[in-house]
């Protein structure tokens, strides 16, 4: 079992808008700070040149596209998607500990993993889904558990909020519980770091890193 096989980590949102082929100037100049921070995570992953990306997120198509547009394009080696839907975020994380267990720390191929999700839909009266109270307190919430390593509270989130519209918890589930197997099997900690959080359409972008 290798101890280095997984270079990066990384939560990212999955907006189309941010793509210059989608959004307008102007609404791509209010996310500006989340452009910035995913090309800048971009850069730092190829410079890890990893042989393999593996990239979470609940939708097909834009889940993985604007990912793969900050973050690997022209990568030209091995993309795998895995996609979270349903099932509550416990499944997912422990998911992310058995792909750890049986796919990454068992590969020669170096691995970037990508958890690709927007939070909440409901933090403005003219975002997606109007305003509900619980999508401000959602997002506060799952960041700062993030900063405190509190996987426990974030697996229950979807059920202490669940008007909290939101669709990354579950890919975010499956990355942590990869990190987490990591953790157990080779005694490799992680830092998580919050580097950018923007809301101007009512939708919540986070953009974190995992320093591993």
């Amino acid at each position: 079992m290798s101890e280095n096989n997984l270079l990066f980590a990384t939560i990212v949102p999955h907006p189309p808008i941010i793509l210059p082929y989608v959004g307008s100037e102007e609404d791509r100049k209010k996310v500006d700070t989340t452009i910035s921070k995913m090309s800048n995570l971009g850069k730092a992953l190829r410079e890890k040149n990893p042989g393999k990306i593996i990239i979470s997120s609940p939708h097909q198509d834009w889940g993985f596209d604007v990912p793969l547009f900050f973050l690997a394009k022209n990568f030209k080696k091995e993309i795998l998607t895995y996609l979270t839907d349903t099932k509550d975020p416990q499944y997912y994380f422990e998911k992310g500990k058995d792909f750890y267990e049986s796919k990454i720390s068992k590969e020669d191929s170096k691995t970037a993993l990508i958890a690709s999700g927007d939070l909440s839909h409901r933090l403005k009266e003219d975002g997606p889904y109007g305003f509900h109270e619980s999508g401000p307190d959602f997002d506060k919430e799952l960041i700062t558990s993030l900063k405190n390593k509190n996987i426990e509270n974030i697996l229950i989130l979807d059920k202490k909020y669940p008007q909290a519209g939101e669709c990354g918890l579950r890919s975010i589930s499956f990355l942590l519980g990869v990190l987490e197997s990591r953790l157990e099997k080779t005694n490799k900690d992680y830092v998580p770091e919050i580097l950018s959080y923007e809301a101007p359409f009512g939708v919540g972008y986070l953009v974190a890193n995992f320093r591993l």
